[in-house]
Order: structure tokens, then sequence, then C-alpha cells
């Protein structure tokens, strides 16, 4: 099947995860597509592949040459719950050529402001139709992996080892490496094919903490409030203004952390603030929590009671200092993009993935690209070029 016909199946199906659910998966409408994934392997020929009770698949395809690496590939079955993954009607720009792609009427996806597009000339590229997200993160790493699934099968002679199949629910809100069943999966290392950018090779990321501000404040009838209400969510905004303002999403980039508040709630008895803290030198982010605990402190002791607790949530680690013990994974996948006449380069991910925390649990888990851009809104497309040659990428990955 041509790729882009198969990314296309895929985007029909909503599969928008939820961050407020408590069940697993946390919407239950991405099991759709997860049984649709165990069908097609079937008719592929995968009679192994599953879906367990959380919602994975998995499947496996058995070495025709002993002796070689178990490699491992994931992709993410969730969309992002930033924009709407439903009734999705995206389209193909043919031989894309620099200039403006009008999504609808009022909606123009524009090299002027989406710089990245004029890396792609010439190219086909699937985009939205301005209303929705287009679900190409990570979809297209889905088909991707199918399609790389589905030449290996026809073409038996090219030597592998064992390969492990995993596609998962919920990372779009980081969950979805919680329940990964790596008896099943059984690799040696593996990828996740979820990123952006098929040049690139991630094996860096953020150290990652929660941090949750519970605010205790005093509630008196407005009437007869003087000298004795204290306002929680106004120390909540509060709290927010004795924090360093260049050390946010919007005046960091590269290797420079952040804090960033995330959801902000409350009313004059009782306020939450909670933030993401991010940093790729661990040393750096405890400087943050420490931070957090002076302001803390500080506005305790102006109050004149333990008005303030905070709880702090080790969320992943940055997986460079666990690749760094064995590279085998980065080296291999490095010859690969030669192979297919790609230059590669390393880019710190300014996040996390599922792969920083199966890293931290002992599976080594760069990050692939899949030609994807502008994820999580109605600007995002894919171009279907580079869709095809990351097949490649996957195939010259195993077959050493």
């Amino acid at each position: 099947m041509k790729i882009e016909d198969r990314f296309l199946n895929y985007v029909k199906f909503d599969t928008q995860s939820d961050e407020n659910s408590t069940s697993t998966p946390s919407t239950m409408k991405q099991k759709k597509l997860a049984a649709y994934l165990v069908n097609e392997l079937h008719e592929m020929g995968i009679k192994n592949a599953v879906m367990n009770e959380f919602g994975e698949v998995y499947a496996r395809l058995e070495a025709n040459c002993p002796g070689m690496d178990r490699i491992g590939f994931i992709a993410h079955m969730d969309t992002s719950p930033d924009a709407s993954g439903a009734d999705i009607h995206p389209r193909i720009v043919h031989d894309y050529d620099g200039a403006d792609i009008w999504l609808n009427e009022s909606v123009v996806l524009s090299p002027k402001e989406y710089d990245n597009l004029l890396n792609h000339l010439h190219e086909d590229l699937i985009v939205t139709d301005g209303t929705t997200l287009l679900g190409a993160d990570d979809k297209a790493g889905i088909a991707i992996i199918m399609n790389f699934v589905e030449t290996l099968l026809s073409h038996p002679n090219m030597l592998h080892g064992d390969i492990g199949i995993a596609f998962t629910c919920d990372e779009e809100v980081g969950r979805g490496a919680e329940n990964f069943d790596f008896d099943t999966f059984g690799c040696d290392y593996a990828y996740t094919v979820d990123g952006g950018d098929i040049h690139v090779i991630a094996y860096e990321n953020f150290n990652a903490y929660e941090a949750i501000v519970n605010i205790q404040g005093k509630s008196i009838h407005p009437g007869s409030a003087k000298g004795k209400m204290i306002n929680a969510a106004l120390v909540g905004i509060e709290f927010n203004q004795c924090l360093n303002p260049l050390e946010t999403p919007q005046t960091t980039s590269g290797y420079e952390g952040f804090h960033h508040l995330v959801d902000f709630h409350g009313q004059c008895e009782q306020a939450v603030l909670t933030y993401i803290l991010r940093d790729h030198d661990e040393s750096k982010l405890m400087k943050k929590i420490e931070d957090f605990k002076i302001v803390e402190e500080y506005l305790n002791k102006k109050y004149g009671y333990e008005m303030i607790h905070i709880d702090f949530v080790e969320q992943y680690k940055n997986m460079r200092s666990y690749i760094e013990k064995d590279m085998r994974c980065v080296e291999k996948a490095q010859r690969a993009l030669n192979q297919c006449s790609l230059d590669y380069y390393t880019e710190a991910i300014r996040g996390g993935t599922d792969g920083a925390v199966l890293t931290y649990q002992g599976l080594n888990c760069p990050n692939l690209g899949t030609g994807g851009e502008n994820f999580h809104g109605k600007y995002e497309y894919v171009s279907i070029q580079n869709m095809e040659k990351m097949v490649e990428v996957l195939l010259n990955i195993v077959s050493e």
C-alpha cells in the first residue's frame, strides 16, 4: 500500500487523548485504531499481533539471521489534546512550489511564518483543512513502521534479527510508557519514530519535574475583611510574579531550561498552581526547584503561617546519560541515514518522549523523524517523500 494511503486511513480515527482522564487508555476511542492495526498486521501475515488490556499493540517479526541485534520500533496512536482530532479532512499539495498554501478561505500556511516549508520544495505535502490538527504526530510514525513491516514481509531474502513493534496510547499526556510490556517487546534497544526532521537522531531531552503549588487562604466576608482576608488566588499571582520571568518557554531556546505555568485555578479560600520544570542539566533543574522553595518560604514568612505547600513530582530524566553507555542504537541510525544519502545531526529535544522513559527503565530508545512539521495544530503537515525515505532508513537499521 502507498504510504500516503495508509496514513490517510489512520487519520480518519479520532484518537485524541485526555489529560484529565484517569482511565487507561485515557480515551477508549484509541482502542479503535489499535484494533484496526492488529487486524491489518494479521492480514499482512503477522499472526502474533495483539492488543492488550491497556490498548497497546505488540507484534513481532522472527529473525531470519541468527545473532543479529533484536531491534524495536515504537509509535503512539493518540493525538494531542491541544487541538481537535475529529473529522480531519486532509488534502495533498503536489510538488510544493514554495508559495502560500491556503488551508481554507481564511487560514494560510505560509513559508513567511513557517520557513520549514522551504525544506520541502517539490515534495508532496499532506496538509489540514485549517480547522483541526493533522495527526502526523504520530500516525506518520505508524504508517512508516507499517510500510517497513510490509516491505520486509514481501522481501524474505532481506536478513534481519528479531524485530519488535509497539503502538502505544497516551504519549501526548505523558503516559505512553507507563504500562509498556518489556517482556512481550523483547528487544535489545529500540527507536521511537516520533520526531519531525528526518535528519535528526534525538537522544537527549529535558529532565522533568512537575510542581504543584497549593495555597490555603483565609476567606472572610468582604464587608468585614480588612486586616483578616488573605485571598489565595491573589497570592498565587504573587507567587508567579516572584519567579524569574526570563526562565519561561517564550524566553528560552536550545539548552535553556524553563518553568511553565500550565494550570491555575482558585478562589479566595484556596488556589492551586501547576507548573512543569524542565532543564537538560540536572543541577540547573535542582536550582529551579530550590527557587520555588525560596518563594514558598518567603511568602509563608510574609503572611505569617504555612499557607503554601509545594509538591514536586519527578516525571522523566534526560536519556543521554544512559544511551552514552551503549551507543549502538545511535551509531546504527547514523549509518542507516548515510546509506540513504541523508546527512544526520543530533538535537536536544525540548520536551520528552516515550523513549526517554523507556531508556530510564533500561531500554535505550532514541527518537527518529517522520517528516512531519508544526505538530499539535492546524498548521501541521507531513511530507510523503520523507515518510517513504524513513521506511528505507528503518530497513537499513535492521539489515546491518
